[in-house]
């Protein structure tokens, strides 16, 4: 069939579900991601059979995102490979990464390590923005290592991948220059407000904590800062824009600077500490 045919099936079997502006975007990432078009090769014939294209249509009428029909997500001008057992790469996380490109302008970290890594967005874009770098990467989850390993050899990038939880006991052998994380900081009460695309397709795992605790990986992660950070190094966090002041209050306790940075709507996002106040 040709482009033009997909987009016909696409409009017909979605204008129930959502407006036209929403279907020209699921198109358009379709025809580029999925069917490997460009915008303007419409009469182009494609390998798509009929029943792939019901398949994916099916799954964008219950709420599947695109990015997990297509399998694929763009992160800082990368394409990364996704699936249910990762988080689809976030805006705000392409902050995080410009903070820190901002923050070496003339120096590289010598090791970076990302704890909770998913797709591995964060670390492969941190070792192609410093390649002299050695760059590591921890998740609790095998089936999201798989992908991140994929798109590390996809986008020709050494990362060295552990498989261990953030909740557990980490002693690894290395000091970091610099620790990032984007951890699970979505508490419970907040599920009401959360888009159902989210809810039904993402992976808990990655996303919510306990509304007792919902700073427990940020302690954790300044745990492992208290053994594996350098002297001089830095740790970045992205964080839940409704405990910034909270993230920052735990962050003084183990630091003696502590920063944070707004996203571009304004909601507190990322939380910076330097400057060790001991080390185990």
């Amino acid at each position: 069939m040709t482009v033009e045919t997909v987009k016909e099936h696409f409009y017909l079997s979605l204008k129930n579900e959502f407006d036209t502006e929403t279907i020209d975007l699921l198109f358009r990432i379709y025809q580029e991601d999925r069917l490997a078009c460009s915008p303007r090769s419409n009469e182009a014939k494609v390998d798509l059979s009929m029943d792939d294209l019901t398949t994916d249509l099916e799954a964008l009428r219950e709420g599947k995102p695109i990015q997990q029909v297509v399998g694929k997500a763009f992160f800082y001008n990368d394409s990364f490979l996704v699936n249910e057992h990762t988080l689809i790469p976030r805006p705000e996380t392409e902050e995080l990464i410009a903070l820190i490109e901002s923050d070496y302008p003339n120096s590289t970290p010598k090791q970076i390590i990302d704890l909770g890594t998913g797709t591995g967005c964060i670390p492969i874009t941190l070792a192609k923005q410093f390649p002299a770098s050695r760059v590591s990467a921890l998740d609790i989850s095998e089936e999201a290592l798989e992908i991140a390993r994929a798109n590390a050899r996809n986008l020709n990038v050494s990362i060295t991948f552990i498989q261990q939880s953030l909740l557990e006991d980490i002693r690894l052998s290395e000091s970091y220059d610099l620790i990032v994380s984007n951890p699970p900081y979505i508490r419970d009460l907040e599920k009401l407000a959360m888009d159902s695309t989210v809810l039904d397709y993402e992976p808990h795992l990655a996303l919510f904590v306990d509304d007792q605790d919902p700073l427990i990986f940020y302690r954790r992660i300044c745990e492992f800062a208290q053994i594996h950070l350098t002297k001089d190094g830095r740790v970045y966090c992205e964080i839940n824009q409704y405990l910034g002041p909270e993230t920052k209050a735990l962050f003084a306790l183990y630091f003696k600077e502590v920063d944070l940075f707004k996203d571009i709507s304004g909601n507190d996002r990322i939380v910076r500490g330097k400057g060790l106040r001991f080390k185990v």
